[in-house]
């Protein structure tokens, strides 16, 4: 049976979704470009023999729109024969994009696939795409007829419902930062991050080389100093019970950035003199309640590894988006999931959290933690808006 392999993930480092920001000068295009060309320049393949470019963009508007995964593509250098795509679903947008390739490498119909993604929330800021107009419809209304509500609140329903406290959440998210500024100290993100140059708000041309939101100095006490994000009379009036846990130091920062990964099969690997560096073992998507929305990482871990036939324990490490600490604390409630082994290098609250091309630095980041930990069985989830989830593991190879 044919298996599904990934030769090589790189990313960009990612920077603060401001106008101010290190990455805020490069278009999404050419940001996501640049992923594509050095995955490709740095493995040695004849672009030709790509079979198709499938990513994932939350935004796709304005100059991330009209199937922006062509364009970079192109913009890349890549042949004019080569497809591409783009995908949506949501902050998962690039995961799914690496289950496609995967299913469709297994499935025969491709022989070597990139799975990217991209974000530009400085140029495209979230949601963009909805802005004066309605995405739901009348029937959707109907069926939730006390109306759905944003990610913030979701993640405060989450706090209440797990009885998470404001101090575990500061916690919580202090230590991603201080696991981020280690690892970068230690130098363990060299392999996965491929610098560029971007222009500042003088149009003079500077290299990025790291993450821009990691805050080494970052306490608990410190976090504790945050005012709840989401707390309006609005949202007090409906939700009464909520503690107001949530704040900007324990949710990802809006984030501008770019990922990408090489997969195919293990004969067309061999045959092509590429040495992968993990299989795709196995994948799931599932739905969850669209009113907590972001709880769906938990049936998906179940469900990923009720297919892989492993256990929770047999995980050597874990990405789990850092959406909002909310999140991670209650998927590792109902999992039982060592926190030591989750988002080894820091998370999505300190490294940022660029959407649509999320889901594939995730990928990149747990390849290089298996690496760098001897560790063989990597787990991978992602909540996503509207009550969606993805999971993938995967296995390193030596």
């Amino acid at each position: 049976m044919t298996d599904a392999v990934i030769v090589d993930a790189v990313r960009t480092p990612i920077g603060k979704g401001k106008p101010n920001g290190a990455l805020a000068g490069v278009h999404p295009v050419d940001l996501h470009a640049h992923v594509i060309r050095s995955l490709v320049e740095r493995n040695g393949i004849d672009p030709a023999r790509i079979s198709d470019v499938i990513s994932g963009a939350v935004g796709q508007v304005g100059e991330q729109s009209m199937n922006t995964a062509r364009w970079a593509a192109l913009a890349a250098g890549l042949p004019e024969s080569v497809p591409a795509v783009t995908v949506d679903r949501q902050c998962g947008s690039s995961q799914q994009a690496v289950h496609f390739a995967a299913q469709g490498v297994v499935a025969g119909a491709y022989d070597l696939v990139i799975a990217s993604g991209v974000e530009s929330m400085s140029r495209v800021p979230m949601g963009s795409q909805t802005t004066g107009r309605d995405p739901y419809g009348p029937l959707i209304a109907g069926r939730y007829p006390d109306g759905l509500v944003p990610q913030g609140i979701s993640a405060e329903l989450i706090a209440d419902k797990w009885g998470l406290t404001r101090s575990q959440l500061d916690t919580y998210s202090a230590e991603s930062h201080l696991r981020a500024a280690k690892a970068w100290a230690d130098g363990r993100f060299a392999r996965e991050v491929v610098p560029l140059k971007a222009p500042g708000s003088d149009g003079v041309l500077r290299e990025v080389t790291i993450d821009e939101s990691v805050r080494s100095g970052t306490t608990p006490e410190i976090l504790a100093g945050l005012q709840p994000a989401f707390r309006t009379a609005a949202w007090e009036r409906r939700f009464p019970q909520l503690g107001w846990q949530v704040s900007a130091g324990n949710s990802s920062p809006i984030s501008d950035g770019a990922a990408a990964a090489l997969i195919t099969s293990s004969a067309t690997a061999k045959a092509l003199g590429l040495r992968p560096r993990a299989r795709i073992h196995s994948v799931a998507v599932v739905g969850d309640d669209p009113l907590y929305m972001l709880t769906g990482i938990i049936p998906a871990t179940r469900t990923v590894l009720a297919r892989a036939g492993l256990r929770i324990s047999d995980i050597d490490a874990f990405e789990v988006n850092e959406a909002f600490a909310s999140v991670v604390l209650a998927w590792q409630v109902e999992t039982g999931a060592d926190l030591a082994k989750v988002n080894i290098n820091g998370g999505a609250i300190a490294l940022g959290h660029p959407l649509g091309g999320s889901g594939t630095r995730l990928l990149t980041t747990l390849i290089s933690v298996l690496e760098q930990t001897g560790g063989r069985f990597g787990l991978q989830t992602m909540c996503e808006a509207g009550g969606l989830a993805n999971a993938t593991i995967i296995e390193r190879l030596n």
